[in-house]
């Protein structure tokens, strides 16, 4: 990873959705994207991010009703974010200490530009490797 920086393995299309947003309707634009994370909005702030493990473990293990529960209610608050400019390496050190796979990337103005995971790190790092090759590949149903 010496000499990448994150602007070069970050994904730059991020999808976000409202708070309001219910979690069926988040699951389907999930789906219909190929994407495991959503960054959540309240108006024009930033209220959290979204993932499909969020979904499993904070509302369907909670038997909670998709139809009928705001991703809002769910989201991670707490998002973690790098600067553009950092290396891939220091993202991957944030990720390792923080214990967490996806890290949303923003510009020096604090503005979001995109948003690097654990898979586009190893993409980067080792092609073929089996997290890459994993990374890669659409989800079977």
């Amino acid at each position: 990873m010496t000499g990448y920086r994150v602007s070069d393995v970050m994904t730059k299309q991020v999808v976000y959705l409202p708070a309001e947003t219910t979690l069926d309707e988040a699951a389907r634009v999930m789906k219909e994207a190929d994407i495991g994370d959503v960054v959540v909005t309240d108006g024009a702030s930033l209220a959290g991010m979204l993932t499909d493990r969020d979904i499993v473990v904070r509302a369907v293990a909670e038997n909670s009703s998709p139809a009928a529960t705001t991703i809002g209610s769910i989201i991670t608050r707490e998002v973690v974010m790098i600067e553009q400019h950092c290396t891939a390496g220091e993202a991957a050190a944030l990720m390792r200490d923080r214990g967490i796979r996806r890290v949303l990337v923003c510009d020096s103005d604090r503005k979001l530009v995109g948003i690097v995971s654990l898979g586009d790190l190893a993409m980067q790092l080792d092609p073929t490797s089996a997290l890459s090759e994993i990374s890669e590949q659409s989800p079977t149903v």
